[in-house]
């Protein structure tokens, strides 16, 4: 409650503080529309018989499918300038509460992939029976290899005994890798020796994506940040030098990426993005980003799923693993219609000019300049999963355009979410000024490391606010007698009584 303020004609009157509202911008609702009708059925019955929303299970298909078809095919956005050519890969995150059903959505969306690679290991697993069977054998011809060559080197036939020991050793073989398409929690070496056995790419699954964001941001860790940031393109290459491990080259950093978060854990990360404190791209280059607002009504369903939505669903999955690398073993590379090539050249078009217009945060500046891979990647996606590998058509880059729409306000939320963290962390000062000293410093703030302050950086943000809205004040302290520089603290708005 608010006491009375002082009058007007005091030189040291405060103005009354002013509400501290905090909303997040509205987003875009996920509509079936923007899926082919092959993943739509069965997208939309899971989330129904989740109770989850749409926006979860649909952004984990595709993140799935990205990992699927890989770098064995690439779009090329301009049909002559070949330097620009990009691999579909995508990552991904879906933002909600704990209590909003991520995981399971995730986990209905990538049971088709789950379900290739096991079908894979087993395959892999057949092979290395046979291989081991063959080895036996090749034991037993290398006795008679060995005895043959003895025979030829006794008569004095060296170059003879030779060939026979060479052609013995020929069919020695090591046991192939076993192929992988999901990673979840691996080091960096790790994750690139699995990228060299399985060059067509992986998907990175990691069901509490904070944990990796914030390994990313911690100094011993800068290597791994490089490598991730470079692993977004697709098509870049990686090399590291350990000791033991020695230098591992990847020759393919094809990574997709999906994760779930809660809205407190993402914003102190988006916070640092958006202060200029951790601004190097990581965060934008979660352009599958989706947070959509929670469901107004719940309902009991108990229900089968549709047999025909969930088999017409897996079949995508297993079109996109069938489809061949080119006659030569490289990547295929297809191109837009003409028609679809005008729709993507406007749309390049007004987002390099929103970009440069100045009017943006560099965040979302630099969000928006990484919007044309996604967006390309997605109609490539598209056109894949409704008439395979040809030039991608206008309906599949409308659609990847109408998702472009459609993310973009999904990223407006998340990048305000720094600015609603700092809100909140001031409404949280006020609630517990009682257990502040007046005057109270940025440090007697941070040291009881209450929810959203834990840092000092947020505790300074939620002061400035604190100030912009009339709250506090800042009074300088004079040097101490041991000739310190001042400090700044800060004194309550008389206004406000100790019962509010």
């Amino acid at each position: 409650m608010l006491a009375d303020a002082p009058a007007a004609s005091d030189p040291n009157a405060w103005p009354l503080p002013s509400p501290i509202i905090s909303t997040l911008p509205p987003v875009a609702p996920f509509v079936a529309d923007l899926l082919p009708e092959a993943l739509r059925d069965y997208v939309m019955d899971v989330a129904e018989r989740q109770q989850s929303a749409p926006d979860f299970v649909a952004v984990s298909a595709l993140c799935g499918l990205a990992a699927v078809i890989g770098n064995k095919i690439r779009i090329q956005p301009k049909q002559n300038d070949d330097g620009w050519i990009i691999v579909p890969n995508l990552w991904g995150a879906i933002v909600g509460r704990p209590s909003a059903m991520k995981s399971p959505a995730m986990q209905a969306a990538l049971g088709p992939l789950y379900a290739l690679q096991d079908d894979a290991r087993k395959q892999w697993e057949e092979d290395c029976r046979d291989l081991a069977a063959s080895e036996g054998l090749s034991g037993l011809d290398a006795k008679d290899a060995k005895k043959r060559a003895e025979r030829a080197y006794k008569a004095g036939d060296r170059d003879e005994a030779k060939r026979i020991l060479r052609e013995a050793n020929g069919g020695d073989t090591d046991e192939p890798p076993c192929p992988r398409l999901i990673v979840n929690d691996a080091t960096v070496e790790k994750t690139g020796e699995l990228l060299n056995e399985n060059p067509n790419g992986l998907l990175l699954i990691r069901d509490e994506l904070p944990g990796f964001l914030a390994k990313m941001e911690s100094e011993d860790f800068a290597t791994d940040r490089a490598f991730y940031l470079e692993a977004f393109n697709g098509d870049g290459r990686f090399t590291y030098d350990r000791i033991g491990r020695g230098t591992v080259h990847i020759e393919n950093c094809t990574l997709s990426l999906i994760g779930g978060v809660q809205p407190s854990r993402i914003a102190p990360i988006v916070r640092g993005a958006v202060s200029g404190a951790k601004n190097d791209g990581l965060i934008q280059r979660l352009q599958m980003t989706v947070w959509p607002d929670d469901r107004a009504h719940w309902q009991w369903v108990d229900r089968h799923s549709k047999p025909l939505a969930r088999q017409t669903f897996e079949d995508v999955f297993r079109r996109m693993r069938d489809i061949p690398r080119a006659e030569d073993g490289r990547p295929s590379v297809v191109y837009f219609t003409a028609g679809a090539q005008a729709l993507f050249r406007e749309w390049m078009e007004e987002i390099q000019t929103e970009a440069r217009a100045g009017k943006l945060s560099t965040t979302m500046e630099s969000h928006i300049l990484k919007m044309p891979k996604t967006v390309a990647s997605l109609a490539l996606i598209f056109q894949l999963v409704e008439n395979g590998v040809s030039a991608v058509g206008e309906e599949a880059t409308a659609r990847a355009l109408d998702w472009a729409d459609y993310l973009r306000s999904h990223a407006d939320r998340l990048y305000a979410a720094g600015d609603v963290m700092t809100e909140d962390g001031a409404r949280v000062i006020i609630a517990r000024r009682r257990l502040l000293p007046e005057p109270f410093t940025v440090r007697h703030v941070h040291q009881r490391a209450w929810t959203g302050l834990t840092d000092r950086d947020a505790v300074a943000s939620a002061i400035e606010t604190l100030i912009g809205t009339h709250h506090c004040r800042e009074q300088t302290n004079p040097k101490t007698a041991a000739g310190g520089r001042p400090t700044a603290s800060y004194v309550w708005n008389p206004a406000l009584t100790v019962e509010s």
